[in-house]
């Protein structure tokens, strides 16, 4: 099977864009792959996840806050999230930061850092445009 990206649904929030490229409609039980830009200034909320995660950075500056402690990434760098980690990635650049990250469940749960569920837009199974 090859995904094309651009018949991928992709969900806007604020200030940020997110395409799951792999997982559940594509048969996955164990994995998840995300694509996402989060514009500058804007950040993911503060979440956890019964999962480990490998974010791949492809453009962009910003922070990763994960576990109380702030570490600064770029280009060409992977963020690695424990399982059950809270995290936060924030953009900082003046460019939009790209990224690819792999989750190691399917479908993924998010909850907050009090471990309240955050329901995702993409949690539907709406694969069209």
């Amino acid at each position: 099977m090859i995904v094309k990206h651009d018949q991928v649904k992709e969900h806007n929030l604020p200030g940020l864009s997110h395409r799951t490229v792999a997982g559940p409609l594509q048969g996955f039980q164990t994995l998840e792959v995300w694509i996402q830009t989060v514009d500058p200034g804007a950040a993911t909320p503060v979440h956890r996840h019964n999962c480990e995660e490998a974010i791949v950075i492809l453009e962009g500056h910003g922070v990763l806050a994960l576990e109380g402690l702030e570490q600064a990434f770029g280009p060409g760098e992977t963020l690695v999230v424990p399982r059950d980690a809270v995290h936060q990635v924030t953009c900082t650049g003046t460019e939009p930061l790209r990224l690819v990250a792999a989750l190691g469940a399917a479908p993924v749960r998010v909850h907050s850092a009090t471990n309240e569920r955050i329901p995702l837009p993409w949690d539907a199974p709406d694969p069209t445009v």
